[in-house]
Parts: structure tokens; sequence; C-alpha cells
């Protein structure tokens, strides 16, 4: 028949589907228990829509803030989660002698 309703195509509708249930588990999964299948399946689609994107730019804020390297501190950690020698030695110079224990 080769009719379409809207533009929606027997070949376009099964990614559409996904693509629907995947924002709906990322509402739910990242939401953190605030959200329900039921409720959010039913959610007028602009308001999906942008619970959708508030929470994905919360996590992509986080993400960006934990990559920004702390200004001014030396890193005492490598990225492989070894310490880094030089920077804690320097680093523990301002205490040298100063335990509270004698």
């Amino acid at each position: 028949m080769g009719l379409t309703f809207f533009g929606l195509t027997p070949s376009l509708a099964p990614q559409i589907r996904i693509n629907l249930f995947r924002q709906i588990h990322q509402i739910i999964f990242h939401g953190k228990g605030g959200y329900d299948h039921h409720t959010v399946y039913n959610m007028p689609l602009w308001l999906r829509k942008f619970t959708f994107s508030e929470i994905q730019k919360f996590y992509d804020d986080e993400k960006e803030a934990q990559e920004k390297p702390t200004s001014g501190k030396s890193n005492l950690i490598n990225s492989d989660g070894t310490v880094n020698a030089p920077d804690f030695k320097k680093a523990s110079q301002d205490y040298k002698g100063r335990s509270s224990y004698k």
C-alpha cells in the first residue's frame, strides 16, 4: 500500500519504538527510583522530553565537574591510582614536625 501516517513507515516504526523505550529506561534508571514505568510511559510527550533532557544535563554537568582539574592544586594521586610521590612530598612539607602526638 505504501500509505504512511504522518511519515511513519513500517521500516521506521521499530526504531522509533526502540528509542521510546530507551528514553523511558533512561528516565527510570537515572531518576534513581523517582519514576516508575507506568508514570513515564503515560507522561505527556513534552514532559517526558523535558525530564529526559534535565536528567541528561545534570549527569553531563556532573561528569564535566569530575573531569575538570583542580586549579592551583597538585594531584597527589595519578590517573592510574598510584601516589604521585614528588607532589605528595611537596604537599607534606607543610606538616613536617607538626604532629599532635609526641
